[in-house]
């Protein structure tokens, strides 16, 4: 087998697991959001705001020392939860407005 081959059989695997790991993200989000859902019509229901600035703010601070702790970018791990944040308020937003947490 020539490096090109083995390099190519490499590849493979290594695409292989982030396909699994992709996966993995795709099922632990949609927990996430499943979970976070109950939240948006648990507030909804009480009349409390939709986004919680206090506990936005603790949890990128404590993703960033995560990241941080897993050799990974903190500046990324704020943004991606930032990201997941955003959508999560949105959310929320609709579920108060379509009164569905009555």
């Amino acid at each position: 087998m020539s490096d090109t081959e083995r390099a190519r059989d490499i590849l493979k695997d290594l695409r292989q697991s982030i396909d699994n790991f992709d996966a993995v993200l795709i099922h632990t989000l949609a927990e996430r959001f499943r979970c976070t859902q109950k939240v948006g019509e648990l507030k909804a229901r009480y009349d409390l705001p939709p986004a919680d600035p206090d506990r936005e703010a603790r949890q990128i601070e404590r993703l960033r020392r995560l990241a941080d702790e897993a050799g990974m970018d903190p500046d990324f791990a704020e943004k991606f939860l930032t990201f997941i944040i955003r959508e999560v308020i949105r959310h929320h937003e609709a579920i108060a407005s379509k009164g569905t947490g009555q």
